[in-house]
């Protein structure tokens, strides 16, 4: 039914150069029914940074959805920083900071701001939601068709990924994750740990997944090369494939098969009562990383 490109964490001003030109070659010649950004365009917020991400975003195949990430407050710019963190990434990118929205027929996609210009803690890179974004994303995705794909769209993991090279540590964020996974949200996508990863969120019906993208910078972790996440879905099955860097072009590596929720707020596609246990048998296969 349809495919979406995830890219994310660029970090224009130390982007993997070769990489981003071919990821934009590759979007292209994929024309996907939208191409989404979750966060950290830039690297440190600085004008030169927001220009060449805004030539890279607008260079895209619409349409296009962007969050903004923890690396895209103004840095250096105190003042900025504090009292207006997100006009630089809203003049760049002409994407607003908080309540974006796409919408087209099968398909809705929220985004939430989890970033911040300050916080009252000594790591501003880690990431907080407001309930209240929350609940209005929640509410807007819910009142979509019942075969619609709901994706929330933010930079940090509302929830962690096992191992994983560090950590989000969002406030609320396990909150945030229980009202999005009730409302029938099926995919929360993220970026900021620098490798994928698709995980079902032990929620609700355990049919929302959290699903984290790779880099397109330097800024590698764990040794994982550059990547983005090229999704698939249709009436069934969301699939999830990581599109990897091999020094020389993009290859397909891991891939996960994610079977979709059934709209329980509609009897007709209600999960099967007459098979116990698959539901958990479906949630452990989809949380098995190839």
């Amino acid at each position: 039914m349809g495919v979406i490109l995830q890219f994310s964490d660029i970090h224009f001003g130390v982007e993997h150069k070769a990489a981003v030109d071919e990821a934009m070659a590759y979007a292209h010649a994929y024309q996907a029914d939208l191409n989404l950004i979750t966060g950290d365009i830039t690297q440190s917020g600085r004008t030169r940074e927001f220009e060449a991400a805004a030539e890279w975003i607008n260079a895209l195949p619409e349409p296009v959805f962007v969050t903004v990430g923890n690396h895209d407050v103004p840095y250096w710019d105190v003042f900025s920083r504090l009292f207006n963190p997100w006009r630089a990434f809203e003049t760049a990118t002409g994407h607003p900071a908080h309540d974006h929205e796409f919408s087209r027929p099968g398909l809705m996609v929220r985004g939430v701001t989890t970033a911040r210009g300050w916080q009252a803690r000594l790591n501003w890179s880690k990431g907080v939601i407001d309930l209240e974004q929350t609940a209005r994303a929640a509410e807007a995705l819910r009142q979509t068709p019942p075969d619609t794909l709901r994706i929330l769209a933010c930079h940090h993991p509302l929830v962690e990924m096992i191992d994983a090279p560090m950590s989000g540590d969002v406030k609320r964020g396990d909150r945030a994750a229980r009202i999005f996974a009730e409302a029938g949200v099926d995919l929360i996508t993220t970026g900021h740990v620098h490798v994928p990863f698709a995980l079902p969120i032990d929620m609700s019906e355990r049919r929302c997944y959290a699903i984290g993208c790779g880099t397109l910078s330097v800024r590698e972790r764990d040794g994982y090369p550059p990547s983005f996440n090229r999704i698939e879905w249709d009436a069934k099955t969301i699939t999830v494939t990581v599109v990897k860097w091999d020094g020389l072009g993009f290859v397909d590596g891991e891939s996960w098969s994610l079977k979709r929720r059934q709209d329980t707020r509609h009897d007709e596609t209600a999960p099967d009562p007459d098979v116990p246990g698959k539901l958990e048998q479906d949630v452990r296969e989809a949380s098995t990383l190839a």
